[in-house]
């Protein structure tokens, strides 16, 4: 049984486009967000980085073996990709739910039962009670435009878009009410809201040490997230990798989507051939920061808490190694099984990659995380993710 929502639900619902014919037009980004931001404006396609992708065909063939040349036609055209969009429960989105279920039927991920919490209490004197727990996340089966949220004076934005395997390492991490939750590197806040979407944590920190980021961070929860949470929500910019020595033991629940090399952006790098030189050397020196912005987060979790760790590259060496280097060198922690949890039940949605190449089937062999590669009609990805127990 999927144990990730105390109180909601979550729906995967393909939906046609309505209203002038729209065509999906990618974004593509230099940057690590690996969130996949789509409220932002779109920019043009860059051309494909050879020396990248020479890199990428070397080292995933060795890697993904035969899954890898599916992989490599999606990340090779950003055309292709499919996008999510997720509905904001503290706004008014009636209409919008009703416009992007269109002519089609709810296809329904199989939700635990779940019980509406009637002690949820209005918070700032007078004020109307929050809405109960609900993750909405409408998908469309092929690459169709959506337009981003339109900002209004006054009025909160009443969906975020981005892609759908985002969501793995918020259900992995299973919030629930009351809980208190660290996202130590937060920005720009896409699954912290979904985080909110799902529970209402007692206290929420969201952290980015980078300052034009953490403002982007700021700017995106004023945008979704109602003034009645603001004494439950805060924005730090501390180092990562010291986070967990400052505040060791505080949190039940703790968020790493680390910094790492994104498959889909990078191969876009502007620049030629010496942007790419950069971008190797870069991906060389990442797992050294992620194992300790992992280590940091164990640190700052309580025992019996879990740690979420993920991030939207296929490299082994930023996602099983990073993992196996904190497992052996960190006491007191285990390794949560995802594959049962989420892999079999999302299989439908997601295309996982089996815990070894040569494994036809998923699930037979205990892995350090759960890897969705693109595919084609399922462009998701790629996204890993991992959850570690502390025990004591």
């Amino acid at each position: 049984m999927i144990r990730y929502l105390v109180s909601g639900e979550l729906f995967y619902l393909q939906w046609r486009h309505f209203g002038s014919s729209r065509r999906l037009s990618c974004n593509v980004s230099n940057g690590t967000d690996h969130e996949q931001d789509l409220s932002r404006e779109t920019v043009p396609i860059k051309q494909v980085c050879k020396l990248l992708l020479d890199h990428f065909d070397k080292q995933y063939s060795e890697e993904l073996g035969p899954i890898w040349p599916s992989a490599r036609s999606v990340l090779l055209n950003p055309g292709c990709w499919q996008y999510g969009v997720i509905l904001n429960r503290f706004a008014h989105v009636s209409d919008l739910k009703q416009r992007l279920q269109g002519e089609t039927q709810p296809n329904t991920i199989s939700p635990p039962p779940y019980f509406v919490d009637d002690s949820l209490r209005q918070l700032n004197s007078g004020s109307h009670p929050l809405p109960p727990p609900s993750l909405q996340c409408f998908i469309h089966p092929t690459a169709v435009r959506f337009p981003s949220p339109p900002h209004r004076q006054g009025q909160l934005k009443s969906y975020y878009l981005l892609n759908a395997a985002s969501l793995l390492p918020v259900l992995a991490l299973g919030v629930q009410n009351g809980d208190r939750v660290l996202d130590l590197c937060s920005a720009p806040g896409g699954k912290a809201l979904a985080i909110l979407q799902t529970a209402y944590p007692a206290l929420l920190c969201c952290n980015e040490v980078d300052p034009h980021r953490r403002d982007w961070l700021a700017k995106t929860l004023e945008s979704f997230i109602p003034q009645s949470l603001s004494s439950t929500i805060t924005v730090s910019n501390h180092d990562g990798r010291i986070f967990g020595q400052r505040e060791a033991g505080m949190y039940d629940k703790v968020l790493v989507d680390a910094p790492c090399s994104n498959d889909r952006s990078w191969l876009f790098s502007s620049g030629g051939e010496q942007q790419g030189c950069l971008r190797l050397k870069e991906r060389a020196r990442l797992p050294i920061l992620q194992t300790e912005l992992l280590r940091s987060a164990l640190a700052a979790v309580r025992p019996g808490g879990v740690v979420v760790y993920s991030t939207c590259t296929l490299s082994r060496s930023e996602n099983q190694e990073v993992v196996k280097a904190v497992l052996n060198s960190c006491p007191g922690v285990e390794i949560d099984d995802l594959e049962e949890e989420l892999g079999l039940q999302l299989q439908q949605h997601f295309r996982f990659a089996p815990p070894c190449p040569n494994h036809a089937l998923l699930g037979h062999t205990p892995s350090c995380g759960l890897l969705v590669v693109p595919h084609p009609g399922q462009t998701w990805g790629p996204m890993f993710l991992s959850r570690i127990r502390r025990t004591h």
